[in-house]
């Protein structure tokens, strides 16, 4: 058995939904489960028509309803006839009454929560794959559709909920198990879930990676696919390096960096619970079928030697700098200076640390005023914004003599502000001035690969 998963460009519309349907055929000796993410660009236009409802603009947000209604209309109309389409117009009308009622219902609140987020976000997923199951059907794919919602069990964050992995292997064990072993496709939503009582849960945008590795995992399956529209997980972000190279093979861990320090093609939590039951992660494209894309696995079958697989960058950073007022043997300065951050569940990227001083990475600035006026009770604190990380990923960096010295030979006029080396043995970063992302990222790419060619086992 096996889980594809395709995202939001693998589903955008007829002539995509097609093609998806064909890569499914291909792969049924494999007893596949598909999950899909919502068409292109609807989650943010559910998104949008809630929010314009909590600012009273009824018109403007229910106007975008009915733009979510007639595009899914016009991919129906191009994919059915007869009956089967009169039911998904049906369908597809009754929901937009539905939205239409969420809508009136926040502008009589005057309020938008978190659960109505959900409750908004999560039709994306539900329209597409029902529209997908009919068309399975009606190209003679024996499918199965289940609503996420019965198996997904979370608690109640809502907006990042977390998923109950025992109760939802129960359930998909139940409900998922049986209709595989019988032979259908089974076809299920990603990025949703419900409470135990019911209430409709999201575990975070991007979150469809991790809902298809969860079940993967949950069900032990030889395999994950993760369908985008890359060719696979590359050297670095082809918008900055036009030359970047395909990744073959990588470890779970380079990867899972990769996610973290900004590499766009995997949800950062996605991989967890596949390192867990060293199941294989395929990052593949759906544009591109023949591709080869991407193996992500435990321990890739190469030497000890250094290599560098791909160059990654966050902007949007902001730098705190911290420097105890006790100024030496400051006891317990790092315990307090986390404590703040951790109070204001802030996440912290990278840390530079020194007897009296600190300097942290963050780019949630949410709590910001708050986390400051705390650590000044004990410390003095500079901010500084408009900053990136850039992350140079690759096993077994930590016992390579002589890196550093090659990074930033190439990038010796710019400014870096700071710099984390050996916590991770596969991730050396620094910050810099965001303006100079583009420029720096090009010409350590140009150093660090410029023999790639000499591993063809690794980039393609």
């Amino acid at each position: 058995m096996i889980v594809m998963k395709f995202g939001g460009t693998s589903v955008e519309d007829a002539k995509a939904i097609k093609n998806l349907t064909e890569i499914v055929r291909k792969e049924l000796p494999r007893r596949p489960i598909v999950i899909v993410s919502a068409c292109s660009g609807i989650t943010n236009q559910l998104l949008l028509a809630a929010t314009l409802a909590s600012q009273g603009k009824k018109e403007e947000a229910l106007n975008t309803v009915a733009a979510i209604e007639a595009r899914h209309k016009r991919i129906a109309k191009e994919l059915f006839e007869g009956d089967i389409l009169r039911f998904l117009n049906k369908h597809l009308t009754s929901v937009g009454e539905e939205l239409t009622a969420l809508v009136n219902g926040v502008i009589v609140l005057g309020e938008l929560t978190h659960r109505s987020l959900d409750t908004f976000a999560a039709y994306g997923e539900r329209i597409s794959s029902l529209i997908i199951h009919h068309y399975f059907e009606q190209q003679r794919l024996k499918s199965f559709w289940v609503d996420a919602r019965s198996f997904m069990i979370t608690d109640d964050q809502y907006t990042k909920a977390v998923p109950q992995f025992e109760v939802t292997e129960r359930k998909l064990r139940e409900i998922v198990q049986p209709k595989v072993n019988n032979g259908y496709v089974v076809i299920s939503q990603g990025f949703i879930g419900s409470t135990p009582s019911g209430v409709t849960t999201s575990i975070g945008r991007g979150g469809s990676d991790y809902s298809a590795a969860i079940i993967g995992a949950l069900l032990d399956a030889e395999d994950i696919q993760i369908w985008t529209d890359v060719d696979g997980i590359l050297s670095s972000d082809p918008t900055v390096v036009k030359d970047a190279r395909k990744i073959k093979v990588m470890s779970f861990n380079e990867a899972a960096e990769l996610a973290y320090f900004g590499a766009r093609v995997l949800h950062p939590e996605t991989i967890l619970p596949a390192v867990k039951k060293n199941i294989p992660v395929r990052v593949l494209n759906s544009k591109n079928p023949g591709s080869s894309g991407t193996l992500i696995v435990s321990k890739p079958k190469t030497d000890k030697r250094c290599i560098v697989k791909s160059i990654a960058y966050k902007e949007g950073i902001t730098l705190v700098s911290i420097v105890s007022t006790r100024m030496f043997l400051a006891t317990g300065f790092l315990e307090n200076i986390f404590d703040v951050f951790h109070k204001y569940q802030t996440v912290v990227h990278t840390v530079a640390t020194s007897e009296v001083s600190v300097t942290a990475t963050i780019d949630n600035t949410k709590h910001l005023a708050q986390i400051v006026r705390e650590l000044k009770a004990f410390a003095t604190v500079t901010v500084t914004d408009r900053k990136a990380i850039v992350c140079i990923v690759g096993d077994n960096l930590r016992n390579s003599p002589g890196l550093a010295v090659r990074m930033l030979a190439p990038i010796s006029d710019v400014n870096i502000n700071m710099i984390s080396q050996g916590a991770s043995e596969i991730n050396l970063s620094f910050v810099i001035d965001e303006d100079s992302v583009d420029d720096v990222v090009l010409r350590l790419h140009a150093e660090l690969f410029a023999n790639a060619g000499n591993f063809p086992e690794i980039f393609e």
